[in-house]
């Protein structure tokens, strides 16, 4: 999974699999989800973030992560 925040649009997109998005449904206002040729959900777009919530910090709990990256 890949956290991409856009300022320029101040939207979040997370990246949930590598698979290419085919079809975009609109879950709610601002809110896109992008699904593959099968029809599984592959990201999530979130437009005006930062009215949402707070994206300078991110907390992960409890995930059964190995590696943490960061990236610019």
């Amino acid at each position: 999974m890949k956290l991409f925040y856009y300022p320029e649009t101040d939207s979040l997109y997370i990246e949930l699999s590598e698979k290419v998005s085919v079809d975009s449904r609109e879950a709610a206002p601002g809110v896109v989800l992008d699904f593959d040729s099968k029809g599984c959900l592959v990201g999530i777009n979130i437009d005006q973030v930062s009215r949402i919530t707070e994206i300078s910090r991110v907390v992960v709990s409890s995930l059964p992560a190995v590696e943490f990256v960061s990236g610019s």
